[in-house]
């Protein structure tokens, strides 16, 4: 499958199988986390067998069974660090998807197991993911009409088209799609609307938004 086809099959799902993550499986998952982090400054870490951040009360109201595996966000404290671990974090979630894993990005509903992950001086604990086979492979997500999240002369390219296509497959927190992107010439802009988790959800569209539209066809403005 391509990018696009990836975005399109992958939902979260929140019920996982008795099943470990293959150990092949892992360190392509590993040697990728290791990539982001290089290039990002993050510090995300894969945990694998540890049952308990999602064995409480939290878990459960959040409908989450069986997680025993899951990706710690986790990098130094800063303006930007919800919006980088988004965008990076979405870069993982495609590649498990790819793979034939399931994900949820989980904000709350967890309970936070200190010695499943290291958090050096500086750094926090941003959001997890959860990751293993599913019981299912989710259901897509509704969408806003394209014409709501883009602010453009019209006609507009169709590689911002495509892009926004694509932004619009991103998860996001509760569903809540609360980014416009902007187009002037070859120049992209996205602003977060105001919201829970906004800034990650930025980070998530942008991700999206680059593999839809191609890297090579437009420049990122603040």
């Amino acid at each position: 499958m391509n990018q696009i086809e990836i975005m399109k099959a992958r939902h979260s799902v929140r019920q996982y199988k008795d099943q470990p993550i293959e150990a092949d499986l892992i360190k392509i998952l590993t040697d990728e986390i290791n990539v982001c982090n290089e290039k990002s400054g993050l510090h995300i870490q894969l945990v694998t067998n540890e049952p308990k951040a999602f064995d409480g009360f939290m878990a459960h109201y959040g409908k989450f069974n069986g997680v025993t595996n899951y990706i710690a966000m986790i990098g130094k404290k800063g303006n930007d660090l919800e919006e980088k671990c988004g965008y990076y974090g979405e870069r993982v979630v495609l590649l498990a998807q790819r793979l034939g894993l399931n994900t949820c990005w989980v904000a709350m509903t967890y309970n936070k197991i200190k010695t499943a992950f290291t958090i050096n001086n500086g750094e926090k604990l941003c959001i997890v993911i959860a990751i293993g086979y599913g019981e299912t492979q989710g259901v897509p997500h509704k969408s806003k009409p394209a014409e709501s999240v883009m602010k453009a002369d019209k006609p507009v390219p169709q590689w911002f088209q495509n892009g926004i296509d694509a932004a619009l497959l991103a998860p996001t927190a509760m569903n809540q799609q609360k980014f416009v992107f902007y187009l002037s010439g070859n120049k992209v802009s996205v602003k977060a609307g105001v919201g829970f988790y906004t800034k990650l959800d930025l980070g998530i569209v942008k991700y999206h938004f680059e593999l839809g539209a191609g890297k090579d066809k437009f420049d990122w403005i603040c």
